[in-house]
């Protein structure tokens, strides 16, 4: 999470001072008794335990303060118990902000930046049989629609056009992140969490570590990750030190580190189905406290129950039905940052559509950070193909397509794809 590429002021465009609440939402006494009590219950209800009436406590006392999106009225009358109904779209936010931080990370002083690095949007789909995982590139330049407020006045800011996406958190908070995600793809974001450095190790210590694959050794000074070739355990730091290396893998490049994400976890994904862990409530409870100590939360997901029940929802996902998406961009004329490109609309749509996509064997192969394992066995042949009938009228009544097949410039993988990292070694940096 590196900040390479010159900012735009977060300060360009205001509208007139306006008094605002501040932008922590404040509970009353009763109200939170209320929904720890109310935990309690519902965490019982899942473990069938009297541990989980303490652990519901336990996560309730040790949680950050959460944010409030304004839109939480949506979330009436959504279950806490078993897999969330519906479908969902969530979206975890990665800061590079050092504050609370430790020394292990560059001087907090002259480092004082607080970058939205990170923006990773899940859609799970409404009948829980697929999902997709898109990372927005930092570089990218959005427009930011108006209505957001600013996270010191509380003073509401006006909108913004052709900023990187990374800048707005420090403009606008996760709210403001939020809103021009859901502008940018035409979805509604209900859920969203930012997480710092320490809390992605934190995070990856709960699940038990990824084992990753790594093709060509990894060697980055800036990230002090070092790492043969081979398969690799990684957890705590070394976990957080592989997904935020850049000069490490690929071609160097933020799309590179974002091919690399994927390869990490797509292999997280297939260990926490193999195991169990998503069916398993002491483990289920180890992850969401992870996550409510060391994340800040939007409202929506204060509740350890709803963490859990999302959890849920994919469980019994298909891994090939669970696509790790590149939003496609393409670079501007300077080089100094990116731009959607065409075929980001068809992300959108299918995202809009509920629809699941399919990736093009050729973009995978493009991929920047990420290559084929190459201990796994040869594919099989497939039989001759006997010559095509002249093709039939297409028929007007024929059901749409089930799934969107995506262009070669998007690129990605499922998580039922076991891809290795393709590292870069200081000679060829």
């Amino acid at each position: 999470m590196n900040q390479d590429l010159p900012q735009t002021s977060r300060r360009s465009a205001k509208a007139p001072s306006v008094a605002r609440h501040g932008r922590l939402k404040r509970h009353g006494t009763w109200q939170t008794l209320a929904k720890i009590v109310g935990s309690v219950v519902a965490v019982t209800l899942v473990s069938g335990s009297a541990v989980a009436a303490y652990a519901a406590l336990d996560l309730a006392a040790t949680a950050k303060p959460t944010v409030t999106l304004g839109n939480e009225a949506a979330l009436e009358g959504v279950p806490d118990v078993g897999a969330i109904e519906g479908g969902l779209n969530l979206l975890i936010i990665g800061s590079d902000s050092r504050e609370g931080q430790g020394d292990g990370f560059g001087d907090p002083e002259e480092e004082q930046g607080v970058l939205n690095d990170v923006n990773l949007l899940l859609h799970i789909s409404e009948d829980h049989s697929h999902a997709s995982v898109v990372s927005f590139p930092r570089d990218m330049l959005v427009d930011v629609p108006g209505g957001c407020t600013d996270p010191e006045s509380g003073e509401e800011l006006w909108e913004q056009y052709d900023v990187k996406i990374n800048s707005i958190l420090e403009y606008g908070g996760m709210p403001c992140v939020v809103k021009t995600v859901e502008e940018l793809t035409g979805v509604p974001i209900l859920f969203a969490g930012i997480v710092q450095f320490l809390g992605a190790a934190a995070i990856s210590e709960a699940v038990g570590g990824v084992d990753v694959c790594v093709a060509e050794p990894i060697e980055d000074t800036h990230t002090d990750l070092f790492l043969p070739a081979g398969m690799h355990e990684l957890k705590g730091v070394q976990a957080l030190q592989f997904l935020r290396t850049r000069y490490g893998v690929g071609d160097g490049s933020d799309l590179g580190r974002i091919s690399n994400q994927q390869v990490f976890m797509s292999a997280l994904a297939r260990e926490l189905q193999a195991e169990g862990t998503l069916t398993d409530p002491t483990k289920l409870f180890s992850i969401a406290k992870a996550a409510l100590q060391n994340m800040q939360l939007s409202d929506s997901l204060m509740d350890p129950t709803r963490m859990i029940s999302i959890a849920k929802a994919v469980k019994d996902t298909d891994l090939a039905k669970i696509a790790f998406i590149q939003y496609p961009t393409g670079y501007t004329e300077d080089g100094g940052a990116l731009i959607p490109g065409e075929s980001a609309e068809i992300v959108n749509l299918a995202l809009q559509n509920d629809t699941p996509v399919i990736f093009d064997p050729a973009a995978q192969e493009a991929s920047f950070a990420s290559t084929a394992d190459p201990n796994a066995p040869p594919p099989e042949e497939a039989p001759a193909e006997e010559a095509p009938a002249e093709e039939a009228p297409a028929d007007p009544a024929a059901p749409a397509p089930t799934a969107e097949a995506l262009p070669s410039d998007v690129t990605g993988q499922t998580a039922a794809d076991v891809r290795c990292s393709a590292g870069r070694t200081l000679d060829d940096q």
